[in-house]
């Protein structure tokens, strides 16, 4: 094979790219698979080393392979720890006395772990106090927690609580008990009725690619949940911060039938 730079083709780094990533498209290169070395590449390709290398860089930035030096380049594993976005707040799971993300992540065969970060009184977020309805300096509790799964970071976990009804309570504590916060939360008169999540997805801040280990070009999916009890109130507001790579979100829900008079 040659890579060209005939007028109007794509400069050869890419199409030696574009081979590279149909061969993992169509499974030739399975997850797992170490690709050719840049050397060899270049021998194939009958191109430069570096042309090869920037091949192999582009597919990096794409998320489709890692690169680990003095190793090579290896298609990356495509597997997913799912976040059931119904099912994990279910009281027909109370009895485990797990919290939601002990239960997925044991329910999907790994070991659980959360790092309590950081409990800290602070100002909200502007979209927090909008959905809390709180303003004003430390006038929420921060629970920070950092997720994993078989070791492995997952997610970041930033959850809001109105710092007037949680100030003097075990949510102060890195170890809430049974249930997790939100057998605490029941405590305090809010049992969960219905939630709000809101879904977006964008590229990580040094910070998240730091704590995530993020390889180069994954993006996060973020996750803003609200929390509202058996009087319509929300009560909670937390930021889950996921590996896009790492993360499926799963929703299942019911659909209106009701039809409106013309």
């Amino acid at each position: 094979m040659t890579a060209s730079t005939t007028p109007g083709r794509r400069p050869p780094s890419q199409q030696i790219a574009d081979e590279l990533r149909q061969a993992i498209a169509d499974g030739s290169l399975g997850p797992g698979a170490r690709l050719p070395s840049e050397r060899a590449l270049a021998q194939e390709y009958k191109a430069a080393r570096n042309t090869a290398a920037r091949a192999l860089q582009l597919l990096e930035e794409q998320g489709l392979i890692t690169i680990e030096h003095g190793k090579g380049a290896f298609v990356r594993e495509r597997q997913r720890l799912f976040r059931f976005g119904n099912d994990r707040y279910s009281f027909r799971h109370r009895a485990t006395g797990l919290t939601p993300f002990r239960l997925e992540v044991t329910q999907q065969g790994k070991e659980p772990r959360v790092d309590v970060v950081g409990i800290t009184r602070e100002d909200p977020p502007e979209d927090v106090g909008e959905r809390l309805g709180v303003a004003g300096p430390g006038s929420v509790l921060h629970r920070e927690n950092h997720y994993f799964a078989d070791d492995e970071p997952v997610q970041i976990v930033s959850t809001f609580l109105r710092w007037d009804e949680v100030h003097d309570t075990p949510l102060m504590q890195p170890k809430t008990g049974k249930n997790g916060i939100y057998g605490r939360l029941e405590d305090l008169g809010h049992v969960m009725t219905t939630g709000r999540d809101e879904v977006t997805a964008r590229m990580p801040t040094p910070e998240e690619t730091e704590t995530l280990r993020l390889p180069a070009g994954v993006p996060v999916v973020e996750v803003l949940h609200t929390s509202f009890d058996q009087n319509g109130e929300p009560f909670e507001v937390t930021r889950y911060v996921h590996r896009a790579d790492r993360t499926g979100l799963v929703y299942d829900f019911p659909v209106d039938q009701t039809e409106e008079d013309a």
